[in-house]
């Protein structure tokens, strides 16, 4: 993850520094320094701004299941966790989804994938959509 990547995903949620750092379990220091670019984003802030923004909510349809827009035949779904546990638009979170008909073996290699996939690509035009307010 860039660092502009960060900084937007972080305006998008709406937070602060200080929010951000308690909503990741994490210092203000450490946001102030993924920020500056001081030290790298580690993999589980990354997956946790992803599974953050995913789910907040937007107008519009909502999201469809990997399997549906990747046209998956029966058998990939049979063997794919995203399926398994239900997960068809958090299939970018989860280890083993058989994405491009292979499990990928570490996140690395896998958000590489998911980034051209037009399941990650549609979550990330929540980033350019209205955020509905909350009661």
């Amino acid at each position: 993850m860039e660092i502009d990547e960060f900084v937007r995903f972080r305006k998008r949620l709406g937070k602060t520094q200080k929010q951000l750092a308690e909503l990741l379990g994490t210092s203000v220091k450490a946001i102030h320094s993924y920020e500056q670019g001081w030290r790298n984003i580690p993999t589980h802030v990354e997956r946790q701004l992803y599974f953050l923004l995913a789910n907040v909510r937007t107008e519009g349809d909502p999201p469809k299941a990997c399997w549906v827009i990747k046209k998956c035949p029966p058998d990939r779904k049979k063997n794919c966790p995203a399926w398994e546990f239900h997960a068809g638009q958090f299939c970018w979170f989860i280890n083993g989804t058989i994405c491009e008909c292979q499990a990928q073996n570490n996140w690395k290699n896998k958000i590489e994938i998911c980034r051209q996939c037009e399941v990650m690509k549609t979550l990330l035009k929540i980033l350019d959509q209205p955020v509905v307010e909350q009661e």
